[in-house]
């Protein structure tokens, strides 16, 4: 705790509610990490009865900041996994809503423009504008993954009106264009983020990511290129089997033009 930092015993709000907060703030801070004091240690640090901290500690307990079993004391959450299967057409947006985050994007760009690679990649002529999407991608209030998306504006420029801050772009590309991607396949790697990406994706030196490559059709008619990198201590990938279908992924080379892979997830 910063030496000063006082609870206010005039004030309007009630010293638990104010000792939550300043907990709250110090937990952000990565300050409990290692070990989360306990009920005496608080009491006394703060000068306050062990029920007011009880009191702070129930309601922290309660908005899944803390865990603790019976009898035990309480550690900080670990941040909340999102879980992706492997092998279907999937939403990251919707993933990240079922894990009982809210899903926000910083928008970074969006605009058209030409790429003769990724023209390519989408079968278009080397100088055919492209509608260009970069987003920040959050879960809750931490970031989950950086990604940039490219379709052609032939049939995308309706999305340039699009608010992309908590919406995904597959609901969008439905609602103004009728456009529904039916196909997609991907390649994905892990691989070492470089300082700027860290330092974008809050994440520490030791951290992984998955490097996700992605080519989106619909009605066999490519018409989305994207790349996704995701932190690798955020996210998962989940994959069925059975006796009777068995469990089969295709293993690819260094080439990102993913023509000819296993049809795998995406995400909106």
């Amino acid at each position: 705790m910063v030496k000063g930092d006082r609870l206010d015993r005039e004030g309007a709000a009630p010293l638990w509610q104010q000792l939550q907060q300043q907990l709250l703030r110090r937990i952000d801070g990565g300050e409990f990490a290692a070990r989360f004091p306990g009920e005496l240690a608080l009491a006394e640090e703060y000068g306050v009865s062990r029920q007011t901290v009880r009191q702070a500690l129930r309601q922290l307990r309660a908005d899944g900041v803390l865990v603790a079993a019976r009898g035990r004391q309480p550690r900080v959450a670990p941040p909340v996994e999102i879980s992706q299967p492997v092998g279907a057409l999937y939403s990251l947006f919707s993933a990240v809503e079922a894990a009982g985050l809210q899903q926000n994007s910083v928008v970074r760009t969006l605009d058209v423009r030409a790429d003769a690679v990724i023209a390519d990649r989408l079968e278009l002529e080397g100088a055919a504008p492209l509608v260009y999407l970069e987003r920040l991608r959050l879960a809750g209030d931490e970031p989950l993954a950086l990604d940039r998306v490219w379709l052609p504006a032939s049939v995308a420029e309706p999305l340039l009106a699009a608010d992309f801050q908590h919406t995904g772009l597959y609901a969008e590309l439905y609602r103004r264009t009728g456009l529904r991607l039916d196909h997609g396949r991907e390649q994905i790697r892990a691989v070492v983020p470089t300082v700027a990406e860290r330092r974008q994706l809050r994440c520490d030196d030791q951290a992984a990511a998955f490097s996700i490559s992605r080519l989106g059709s619909s009605a066999g008619t490519p018409v989305e290129w994207r790349h996704t990198l995701v932190r690798g201590d955020r996210f998962a990938l989940t994959a069925e089997f059975s006796g009777k279908a068995g469990y089969h992924l295709v293993g690819s080379g260094p080439r990102e033009d993913l023509r000819g892979t296993r049809p795998a997830a995406a995400s909106g």
